[in-house]
């Protein structure tokens, strides 16, 4: 208390004094901006690609930086040579994003369409320099093809008229001085008397997110089934699935339709946080379409009263209805995953890194097949985050994600670039999960605020590197405000990790649900239908080999078909998927890389995100989705539908396109094992073992969750929007940092 009545009088002491003598004259340096000014001048295009009937186009040119559309030039009609001479002034913040030129061929009343497009690196230009620039244009479906080039002259340099805002702030700033420093006097007070009751507030929110990052164990639960369940349609019958519930944690199980006997046969995890355990609440429903879900009954499952690292068969009566449920229970003891500062590092520690490695060694290969590798991850710092707060500040903390294991930093107050250095570790159940960091702005009285997010695939880590990754947004689409800098290791087994990869993948429990999008809607139907034309076209060059269209290529498809037909055995398909495999990695070596990313899917994403923010504020408006409870649903099945026909043709392309190197290379293993079972077994004994393997499977393990193992594998395999909201944006979004 003497300090604060101290604090008081020196502040009235101050405003007497500032009040009395004046400012002084000294000059307060401003820091530079850092902006700059693009000046660009659009030129002519030379044989542009023609996309009317005509033999001719009608161009025009789009500009983009960052995702964000910044000049768009005007149309020339009927012409490949066109000529703008457009100027275009275009202030950015940094030289980082490349400027992305597009070029359309306006059509009326249909949608334009793309002609090319290229990439400029504004890292390249020389500053007061005028550069011209001619710039080839590329179609990432026909890398072959010629269409044409544009002309520029560009001119980078820093933002005129710093010197003259400089010099009209500091004038500002000496007369306002007086009312400033006696604010500020009064603002000292304020927060002062402040501090004490928000420092509590604080402590409790950090002592809360403390106590919800680390888990004590692992609940594995699966869901087998449930007979004489209650009916609840007009038909006698129900269409249930089960909801599962422990603290923050939730599970919901597919929809079995018309049964009052379902077959769920679905397993999932659950963290357990408490050292006693805890209670997993249980209900079962029946989906009804438009209107509100039956409630079937309810049960509960008490952990404190189940021995751990033992598997526990329950048969649970439903409580308010009717019905049993069959679950299987396993409770295991876990240290998976930890917290540190960054002064307590695993792999620094000799002897310790040494038992890491020794744990993931290839001699180890089938001790806990479960335990595939070791990741640890060092939260360093962030830099220029986004404001969230109305004083210009953030409450930042950051959230570190791995499947379904989360933990969470302290928080930095009132700081736009905070330093947690923290180190986590997690055990890898699974290589080709993907970490996701998180950062938020902390809120006392309502849900955090979302600041940025990058989301970083196991195995495209480079073990001990520094990095800064750029932040991006909810959907990972584009960039937003501020960097994170990271240090991550990854330790695996190789052998376990592929063995894993043909295992049912892990499902998240924290899941936003889907909602409808026409953009998204649209966006799967783009996919899917560029799926099929790649089949129709291959049917139409089938086809034009049968109607000697080319005679030499008919000639030689015919003399083909006589070869393979007469000298053809079983083992030979595996080989063909080989050679094809070959020939695309000696495409990537020799630097004709065909996996260029797809400028269509690019654009829908950024669309998407607008037209989301759209729709968020149009149903918050109006609730027009509630009332179309029943055509949402459909449309969003069908949507769903077209994202899975679409990803399943997309993943079996960047199998062979080496999009995941390591998935490729296992895929060579597994070809190469067919190819040579299926040389030197005859057909009918593979026949014969799988069978026997198929029907006594039930017999052998009555509780068996049905896979296919194909299937498995494809799910780790991305599909293009996989590949252009996590792999591309972040092998353009990575600095790399030497370390000291």
């Amino acid at each position: 208390h003497n300090k604060d009545i101290g604090l008081v009088l020196g502040c009235l002491l101050w405003i007497l004094v500032t009040n009395t003598i004046g400012t002084s004259n000294a000059d307060f340096p401003l820091a530079d901006s850092g902006m700059y000014q693009l000046d660009i001048t659009l030129k002519r295009g030379q044989n542009l690609a023609a996309r009317d009937r005509g033999g001719t186009s009608d161009p025009y040119v789009k500009f983009k930086i960052g995702g964000k559309e910044v000049f768009r030039s005007k149309t020339i009609h009927k012409n490949l040579n066109p000529v703008w001479e457009e100027k275009a002034c275009i202030l950015i913040d940094h030289t980082r994003e490349p400027l992305y030129i597009k070029v359309f061929d306006y059509d009326f009343g249909f949608q334009d369409d793309f002609i090319g497009s290229a990439f400029m690196d504004l890292t390249s230009l020389e500053l007061n320099r005028p550069t011209d620039i001619t710039l080839s244009l590329k179609d990432p479906h026909y890398p072959d093809h010629d269409l044409g080039s544009i002309l520029l002259s560009v001119l980078l340099a820093p933002k005129e008229g710093q010197r003259e805002v400089t010099m009209l702030r500091r004038k500002s700033w000496k007369r306002s001085s007086k009312v400033i420093l006696s604010v500020w006097s009064f603002s000292l007070i304020f927060r002062r008397m402040r501090f004490h009751t928000k420092s509590l507030s604080y402590l409790r929110l950090s002592d809360m997110h403390r106590k919800s990052q680390l888990w004590r164990g692992i609940v594995s639960i699966t869901l087998i089934e449930g007979f004489e369940l209650k009916p609840m349609d007009a038909n006698g019958l129900s269409d249930p699935y089960v909801k599962f519930r422990l603290g923050h944690q939730k599970y919901k199980s597919k929809i079995v339709p018309k049964t009052l006997n379902p077959q769920w046969r679905e397993q999932f995890d659950f963290h357990l946080y408490e050292e006693r355990g805890g209670i997993i609440d249980i209900t079962v429903w029946d989906k009804d379409a438009g209107k509100r879900d039956d409630f079937i009954g309810r049960c509960q499952i008490d952990l404190s009263v189940l021995s751990r690292e033992q598997t526990h068969k329950l048969e649970l009566q439903l409580e308010e209805g009717e019905g049993w449920l069959v679950l299987l229970v396993t409770l295991t003891a876990s240290a998976a995953v930890s917290i540190s500062d960054l002064s307590v590092n695993s792999l620094e520690d000799q002897k310790e890194r040494e038992e890491i490695l020794k744990r993931y060694s290839t001699m180890r290969m089938f001790h806990n097949m479960k335990d595939v590798g070791f990741l640890q991850v060092k939260v360093i710092r962030a830099e220029a985050l986004m404001a969230a707060d109305v004083t210009g500040k953030s409450d930042p903390f950051c959230v570190v994600e791995l499947n379904n294991d989360r933990l969470l930093t302290h928080t930095v107050y009132k700081n736009l670039n905070p330093e947690w250095n923290k180190v986590f570790t997690f055990n890898i159940k699974d290589i080709h999960s993907v970490l996701e960091v998180t950062v938020y702005d902390e809120d006392r009285d309502r849900s955090a605020d979302f600041l940025g997010k990058v989301a970083i695939p196991l195995l495209s880590i480079q073990n001990g590197e520094q990095k800064a990754y750029v932040l991006k947004n909810k959907q990972l689409t584009g960039p937003t405000k501020g960097v994170i800098y990271l240090e991550i290791d990854v330790i695996f087994n190789a052998v376990k990790a592929s063995i894993r990869t043909l295992m049912p993948k892990e499902q998240k429990y924290i899941e936003e649900e889907n909602r409808l999008s026409k953009q998204l809607l649209l966006r799967n139907f783009i996919r899917m239908k560029r799926c099929v034309m790649v089949l129709i076209n291959a049917a139409y060059y089938v086809n034009s080999c049968f109607d000697w269209d080319s005679p030499q290529r008919s000639l030689a498809a015919f003399v083909l078909f006589l070869f393979v037909v007469w000298n053809f055995e079983l083992y030979m398909i595996p080989l063909a998927f080989l050679l094809l495999l070959a020939w695309n990695y000696f495409l990537i070596l020799s630097g004709k890389d065909n996996t260029q990313h797809d400028t269509v899917v690019e654009d829908m994403l950024e669309d998407e995100e607008e037209e989301d923010d759209r729709d968020d504020k149009d149903s918050e408006r109006k609730g027009f989705m509630n009332k179309l409870y029943a055509i949402q649903e459909v449309c969003v099945s069908v949507q769903n539908v077209l994202d899975e026909v679409a990803s399943f043709g997309e993943r079996i392309k960047n199998t062979f396109n080496w999009t995941v190197p390591f998935l490729s290379w296992l895929a060579i293993v597994a070809l190469c094992m067919f190819t040579v079972i299926l040389y030197f077994i005859p057909l009918r004994y593979i026949v014969l073992v799988w069978g026997i393997s198929k029907f006594t499977k039930k017999l052998r393990s009555p509780y068996a969750i049905d896979n296919n193992e194909i299937l498995d594998f494809l799910s780790r395999v991305p599909s293009d929007v996989q590949v252009v909201c996590i792999y591309f944006f972040n092998s353009h979004m990575v600095v790399n940092l030497s370390l000291d």
